[in-house]
């Protein structure tokens, strides 16, 4: 069983209060717009860090995560990456991934809207957990953790703090 704290779009801030709620967390992942490599090596000094590159991500970041994160953790084949779209609309190069990857989870970030969907068409789970940071509309900051055991993904909880 693990305990996984999940967020994107960061631009650069780690709210204190995200640590706090993925303090009983066993790893963070984070789904790009990182913002700087100072913010990683914060989470990182906290937690163990899988992560990807946004696209306001600078050249550190860029090479020290990927554009695509693709693991199995326990028996749960997870894709990541910053901009992929939701179910019934996501961007053309995810649907075909989707052809020869099968994730159970797919998790992205960039639209700064916090959804949990399970998508019929592709038998997974898709996850985008908002935006933990300051930057861009959003009103509020979110992040969500969950745990997965064997092949349940199960008890999501959703962080959220008025933005302002």
């Amino acid at each position: 069983m693990k305990k996984i704290g999940l967020l994107s779009d960061t631009h650069g801030l780690i709210d204190e209060k995200i640590l706090d709620f993925f303090k009983d967390c066993d790893e963070i992942w984070h789904a790009g717009d990182i913002g700087n490599i100072e913010t990683a090596n914060k989470i990182v000094q906290y937690l163990p860090l899988k992560a990807v590159f946004g696209n306001i991500d600078g050249h550190e970041v860029r090479i020290s995560y990927p554009r695509f994160q693709n693991f199995k953790i326990e028996d749960v084949k997870v894709l990541m990456t910053h901009i992929g779209g939701y179910p019934g609309k996501y961007e053309k190069e995810i649907n075909e991934l989707f052809k020869t990857e099968t994730p159970d989870l797919f998790i992205c970030g960039h639209s700064h809207i916090l959804k949990v969907i399970y998508d019929k068409k592709y038998n997974l789970l898709h996850i985008n957990p908002g935006a933990a940071g300051k930057s861009g509309l959003h009103k509020k900051q979110t992040a969500v953790r969950f745990v997965i055991d064997g092949n349940d993904i199960k008890d999501l909880e959703i962080w959220e703090k008025d933005r302002y």
